[in-house]
């Protein structure tokens, strides 16, 4: 058991190194592009294939690709971890909430809960964000509003496994208001099991805002975001194939650390393994 634990962490330190370095790479953009404008190019230079100049060759327009996907990370990784904030604060709260008043309180939100997951999320989600249009800003409110509700009937469901215990009996007893016994005993009992859920979400919601750019819903041209550049790339996959070839790499890679980076997280921090 101790040496697959430390295996475990040797791991998380492996891939969250790797989740820095793509962090770093989104922030310092300019740095590794040169300062190339990502939304510009010359039309002399468009559907160049990879070359010395253009590493990863260039797109209709003349863009380098490189450049783009590099830029890219940014938009990608800003709207995902907004998604997973969202999702983690709205269903974290509301989650609590339910599991320590219980009753109407927790019929209605679970209710409601219910409602959301009675539909498949990306095709809800594709209709939220056709009602609110095409934006990245409208991609990351449609799936917020689709995914909540595994964070909240998860938190519940914590909460109500301590709710009854001896020691938050004694606690209301001996006069602890609610605020005190959310933020004291129900909170730090589901954050944890909350978090590995967040991380472990990190490249589904990922997939998720790339499908629906893909898909026409979410980021718009000239935005160098990567659902977004397979969509423009779709047209020209058979002559030129790098425009879905490296934006969908990039994908991949970010999608499979981030990945593997909560798996390693869980297999540290779940109790289950103590």
């Amino acid at each position: 058991m101790k040496s697959k634990m430390n295996m475990s962490k040797k791991l998380l330190i492996f891939w969250g190194i790797l989740a820095v370095l793509i962090i770093l790479a989104a922030i310092f953009a300019p740095a590794l592009t040169g300062g190339a404008d990502p939304t510009t190019g010359k039309l002399v230079d468009a559907l160049q294939a990879p070359n010395s100049e253009h590493i990863f060759g260039t797109d209709k327009l003349g863009r380098d690709i490189f450049t783009r996907v590099i830029y890219g990370a940014r938009a990608s990784l800003t709207a995902t971890f907004t998604v997973v904030i969202i999702i983690f604060v709205i269903g974290t709260f509301l989650g609590v909430i339910a599991g320590y008043f219980g009753g109407i309180v927790d019929t209605i939100i679970m209710r409601i809960a219910d409602m959301m997951i009675a539909f498949p999320g990306l095709v809800l989600a594709i209709a939220v964000a056709g009602i609110l249009g095409a934006s990245i800003r409208n991609a990351i409110i449609a799936v917020a509003v689709v995914s909540w509700t595994k964070y909240a009937r998860l938190a519940r469901s914590l909460v109500m496994k301590i709710r009854n215990r001896e020691y938050v009996a004694a606690a209301v007893v001996t006069g602890s208001k609610t605020p005190n016994m959310l933020l004291r005993y129900m909170l730090p009992n589901a954050l944890p099991t909350m978090v590995i859920t967040a991380a472990t979400d990190i490249g589904g919601m990922m997939l998720e805002l790339a499908g629906l750019s893909f898909l026409g819903f979410g980021a718009q041209a000239p935005t160098p975001e990567w659902g977004l550049m397979l969509n423009e790339g779709r047209a020209f996959i058979q002559n030129a194939p790098w425009l879905m070839i490296y934006p969908g790499l990039a994908i991949f890679i970010v999608v499979v650390v981030f990945n593997l980076l909560g798996d390693s997280l869980r297999d540290v921090l779940d109790p289950r393994d103590e």
